[in-house]
């Protein structure tokens, strides 16, 4: 069996990448603001959900690709530190809807100066064109994919 390149291959290497820039992210979003990339993330989907109806813990997952019992962990300590506030829905008290505490606000902001300067840092040996050719290539790679998940949905 022949020994593959797999940095050639688009799977491998936008999974590597992801795990790289994840991995640089979370170290300095934790040196610099005390949140993790997962506690980052979950209040980025909140924030851009801002003004629409809350999100309930499973909804979060879903946005998240996590399990609910993992979001429910993660809700319970951003809760208690102060991050996010939980609400009943008005419609089912089974249900808890998630908000943004104005501490939160301040944090996302650091963490998308955070993200910024790494995707600056990452993104150095690209000319302009180049960076923007390419997260417009990512983004109709995203566009199929979306796309493709909805016709596997359709079909089932």
């Amino acid at each position: 069996m022949m020994n593959p390149d797999l940095t050639r291959r688009f799977g491998f290497l936008v999974s590597d990448v992801a795990r790289l820039y994840g991995q640089q992210f979370d170290r300095l979003a934790r040196e610099e603001i005390g949140l993790s990339q997962a506690q980052c993330r979950l209040l980025g989907v909140l924030a851009a959900h801002d003004g629409d109806q809350a999100l309930s813990q499973t909804e979060l997952a879903q946005r998240l690709g996590l399990s609910t019992m993992a979001v429910a962990s993660l809700c319970d300590r951003m809760a208690a530190a102060g991050w996010v506030r939980r609400e009943p829905s008005d419609s089912d008290r089974r249900i808890n809807r998630l908000h943004l505490q104005p501490r939160a606000r301040k944090a996302l902001a650091g963490a998308l100066a955070i993200g910024d300067t790494l995707s600056t840092r990452a993104l150095g040996k690209l000319s302009a064109a180049e960076r923007a050719q390419l997260l417009a290539l990512l983004a109709k790679v995203r566009v199929q994919l979306i796309n493709l998940a909805a016709t596997e949905e359709s079909a089932a």
